[in-house]
């Protein structure tokens, strides 16, 4: 971190006066609802369309928008078809497809992954 608490030149205040920060910045502490966090656990190992009623039949006090909130919080939407989903930005650059043209024949020769969420420690 940026702040030295131990520093005693310079006081926390000080500190973060020069850093441009607020100072409670420097003392917040993120209260972190463990009801919650549990929900976004089982949300994400049992995600499903009727995610509400499932957890409600697993005995979970939820309700449509706390779901549909916490789902916003794990950037998990929905997927139908938007307008001009097949038109490119003129700025992007386009990656040639190094699989064209390569005949597969043995396991393990090609592998692929795809790396959406990762779970942390808190959340």
């Amino acid at each position: 971190m940026l702040i030295e608490r131990d520093n005693r030149k310079i006081p926390v205040a000080r500190q973060a006066e020069l850093l441009g920060i607020a100072r409670s910045t420097v003392y917040y502490k993120p209260v972190v609802d463990e009801y919650n966090l549990k929900l976004v656990h089982l949300i994400d190992e049992k995600f499903s369309r009727r995610m509400r009623e499932m957890l409600r039949r697993e005995g979970y006090r939820v309700n449509r928008k706390r779901v549909q909130r916490l789902m916003r919080f794990m950037s998990i939407e929905t997927i139908y078809p938007r307008s001009n989903l097949s038109r490119s930005h003129p700025g992007h650059k386009i990656y040639p497809y190094l699989l064209r043209n390569q005949e597969i024949g043995e396991v393990n020769q090609v592998w692929s992954t795809d790396i959406t969420y990762i779970r942390m420690k808190q959340g």
